[in-house]
């Protein structure tokens, strides 16, 4: 396991944003979920250089998401070690929506048995508890969403919220076993 205190290393669950927090959570991570709740506004994660299985969530998909982990954990036969990064804005600013999709996600995986969580989830998940109740407007009323709608328009914006409201999530590579 890497030492290094980005890494988060003694921590089951990790959480960082964007591309360089994926990259300094992959090293020993067994599963890394790329939250973005308003899909095609931030970096692409196929340049992430994790190994392992690499799938897509949201607040929608939290539940089948943390099954799917619990599922790999199995297989494994061990502790799997997962880190959820939210993508952030395309610039790698803030996105509050992200930060409330990856909270719902980390909240799930806990709420299923996998909660040995880093400080840096338990924010995010302390976020998505405080403001549950207003996570759909927020996906609205954020700058990202206020962008979407300038540049596309409301059909756009409803999009982004059923698709951030969907229960379902894209496994981007599979889980693999270790040799």
């Amino acid at each position: 396991m890497n030492s290094l205190p980005r890494n988060q290393p003694q921590y089951q669950v990790r959480f960082d944003w964007g591309i360089d927090g994926a990259n300094a959570l992959s090293p020993g991570a067994d599963i890394l979920v790329w939250v973005d709740a308003i899909t095609g506004s931030s970096p692409d994660p196929s340049t992430i250089s994790h190994t392992g299985a690499l799938i897509t969530g949201s607040t929608g998909a939290r539940a089948a998401v943390a099954d799917w982990v619990l599922a790999r954990q199995v297989e494994l036969g061990d502790r799997a070690t997962v880190a959820v990064v939210a993508a952030g804005g395309p610039d790698g600013r803030f996105a509050v929506e992200d930060l409330l999709a990856a909270g719902a996600i980390i909240d799930a995986i806990a709420d299923i048995g996998i909660d040995y969580i880093s400080p840096e989830a338990a924010a995010a998940v302390g976020a998505f508890a405080g403001l549950r109740n207003a996570a759909g407007h927020l996906l609205s009323a954020c700058v990202s969403g206020q962008e979407l709608l300038a540049s596309s328009g409301r059909d756009a914006v409803e999009a982004a919220r059923a698709a951030n409201d969907s229960p379902e999530f894209t496994i981007l590579r599979e889980f693999r076993l270790p040799q």
